[in-house]
């Protein structure tokens, strides 16, 4: 069911609709009457349908990434994230698994010819995801196309993934996991990760060392939701109107619990609920503040050719203005 959320206290995009690559089906929208007498505000404020442009809308499918080897052990004790051993956690078989169940939900749903670029958390484990997600097929060793990921990537035991017909990716630091102390969420040199992965864009990030990251210091909860919403309010800067997002669980969380509080619980929680590996939800972010300049691509001005076209309701409220006619024979 498409459904409005907001968080009306702070500066940033507003969700509405949600679905997931787990859940059941839902049914479409349906628009209600009202009479003259319900307010209109009644149904803005409220919890029913709200209604905005499409082109000022984009829609964002929020993936977190498969099992990485940090959270086999993670899920038995949580010090285990401590462990520099799992330093930039790859992802496990099971982990690849995972990838290849929800590429062929993404290929039967027909979202990967919808889907206008793909953005990755520069980590293996994201990484990995992205490309054996939203990948090319058929990869074939060609000097004019460089593969999105290279044979072995991040001891990964697979073959090389295309860039053909593929979406554009690019890494960006906003959406990575919460940072700090936990070796695991620590990323490698670009320059690294630029070998393992051609065909990503790292341009967007400035540091080819791993600056933001520190060993003692642990980014607050509302630090990594600031620095969500800062990712939510960046990508209405980009001309793409349906993205793919390969995440972090504790990102995801505290992002998105920003949002849904003026919506039923059931809603709320399906909004900000920790994701599973390989889990996606398809959201809509809204533009209400009008922070993109898109016009749209579907609006027909009409009245081509031009001809009187005076609407009933506009006639209703003259007549009114005009009051009872002095003469009614003959109407």
């Amino acid at each position: 069911m498409t459904i409005i959320l907001s968080c009306d206290n702070l500066i940033s995009p507003t969700f509405l609709s949600c679905s997931s690559f787990s859940s059941s089906s839902r049914s479409p929208l349906s628009l209600r009457c009202s009479s003259s007498s319900f307010p209109v505000a009644d149904m803005d404020g409220g919890a029913g349908p709200s209604l905005y442009p499409l082109h000022r809308c984009k829609t964002i499918h929020l993936v977190r990434h498969a099992q990485g080897i940090h959270n086999v052990e993670g899920d038995k004790n949580f010090k285990a994230y401590m462990s520099p051993e799992y330093f930039d956690a790859h992802l496990t078989q099971l982990g690849w698994q995972q990838v290849g169940n929800l590429r062929k939900h993404v290929q039967d749903k027909g979202l990967l010819k919808n889907i206008d670029l793909v953005i990755t958390s520069p980590l293996l484990r994201t990484m990995q995801t992205a490309v054996g997600v939203f990948g090319g097929d058929g990869y074939e060793d060609r000097v004019d196309v460089v593969p999105l990921m290279v044979a072995n990537a991040g001891s990964s035991d697979r073959g090389a993934i295309s860039s053909l017909n593929s979406p554009p990716f690019i890494a960006v630091e906003l959406c990575r996991e919460h940072l700090g102390v936990h070796p695991c969420d620590k990323r490698r040199n670009i320059s690294e990760y630029q070998f393992l992965f051609p065909a990503i864009d790292f341009a967007l990030i400035e540091n080819d060392e791993d600056v933001l990251w520190k060993a003692d210091i642990r980014e607050t909860k509302a630090e990594v939701a600031a620095r969500g919403l800062k990712f939510l309010n960046w990508l209405w800067t980009r001309e793409e109107k349906e993205i793919a997002i390969v995440t972090h669980s504790g990102f995801l969380f505290h992002t998105l619990s920003a949002f849904g509080n003026d919506c039923h619980p059931v809603v709320k929680k399906e909004i900000c609920k920790h994701f599973a590996n390989c889990e996606l939800r398809t959201m809509v972010i809204v533009d209400k503040g009008m922070a993109g300049s898109d016009s749209s691509m579907t609006n027909f001005p009409g009245k081509i050719p031009s001809g009187p076209d005076l609407p009933s309701d506009v006639a209703d409220k003259l007549l009114e203005k005009e009051g009872p006619s002095t003469n009614s024979e003959g109407q």
